[in-house]
């Protein structure tokens, strides 16, 4: 039978292109290899028969013979950077943004390490080996300054460049996420929705349990018909053994967390009803960044803000986005 998620991908990847983004493979380092979705200006044909190692999103890391390599981004366009979260990769997370930056930005999407076909043979699973990765295949991709924008995990990962990379990050958007899960606010939160581990919320083996973290993860009941939430299941969780470390690796315990001193600016763009890292958490967040970060919250809108309310988001996010050029930062 054929599965309806899979089936939609040429569709999507279809879509993708004719935003004017393509994809691309990285070798970080032997054994780690990177997947992004880049700018198609910056791709060009070299050799016929120049061999670079290069998967496809989706492709559980098949190595394939590429003609294709990449140039610097355009100088004309500054580079934003979507971070996907932890239940979709990057173009999946992002569907409705893309399109909406094109046009004035220099988008690239990237598959963090065991989403999306982007593994790695080392056994370091914390946000900082995830931004280490991102941060070296941008600087190979000719990127030299960013905009990063992160959500759920993906935002932990972005946070985490930030701090380690200054120079390449130029400013932060976040949406549904918090600098560090510590030990304290993952209890907290796991008690508050429900669950007994971040592995039975983010990595749900049934239908049952699909359900259960699309309810906590939307403002707006969602219903899909039980075949199609089996064929995301199939599609959409693999490496769950790796999946489940990395889940493992977010948490650090309270005496060991501390707040970096960001010299970026920082925009907080919210759901006001998100349920898993709710405005309590995203205001104090605020306060302990300081003066250079804002925030904003989208009404009628839980976690998955992005995909709930994408015009409203696309609005919100392009806004603070002009704000940068305006102050003539230069990323």
């Amino acid at each position: 039978m054929v599965n309806l998620v899979e089936a939609q991908k040429p569709l999507l990847h279809g879509l993708m292109k004719m935003a004017g983004i393509k994809p691309h493979s990285i070798e970080i380092e032997p054994g780690t290899i990177m997947n992004f979705w880049v700018p198609s200006e910056t791709i060009k044909n070299t050799k016929k028969n120049k061999k670079i190692t290069t998967t496809t999103p989706f492709s559980n890391n098949q190595c394939a013979t590429s003609p294709e390599t990449t140039t610097k981004p355009d100088p004309t366009k500054p580079v934003v950077v979507l971070v996907h979260g932890f239940a979709g990769e990057g173009i999946v997370t992002w569907q409705f943004q893309i399109g909406a930056l094109t046009k004035k930005y220099s988008v690239y999407v990237p598959d963090l390490l065991f989403f999306g076909g982007s593994v790695t043979d080392s056994e370091d699973r914390s946000p900082g080996f995830q931004a280490e990765c991102l941060a070296k295949g941008l600087r190979k991709l000719g990127v030299e300054k960013c905009i990063v924008v992160g959500f759920s995990y993906g935002g932990m990962v972005a946070f985490k460049m930030a701090e380690m990379y200054r120079d390449l990050v130029g400013a932060l958007v976040i949406s549904g996420s918090i600098l560090a899960m510590t030990d304290s606010i993952s209890s907290s939160t796991l008690n508050g929705l429900g669950f007994s581990s971040s592995s039975e919320l983010l990595l749900p083996t049934s239908v049952k349990g699909l359900k259960a973290l699309l309810k906590v993860a939307a403002y707006k009941k969602l219903w899909f018909p039980d075949r199609l939430h089996r064929d995301f299941l199939e599609v959409m969780f693999t490496n769950r053994k790796e999946r489940g470390e990395l889940l493992e690796g977010l948490v650090v315990s309270n005496k060991d967390t501390n707040i970096p001193k960001f010299p970026q600016r920082i925009h907080l763009l919210w759901g006001e009803n998100d349920q898993i890292f709710n405005l309590e958490l995203a205001q104090n967040m605020k306060d302990q960044l300081g003066d250079k970060t804002t925030f904003h919250g989208i009404e009628k809108a839980g976690h998955l803000v992005h995909l709930e309310r994408p015009c409203v988001y696309n609005r919100c996010l392009k806004q603070f986005l002009t704000s940068l050029h305006a102050e003539k930062s230069q990323y």
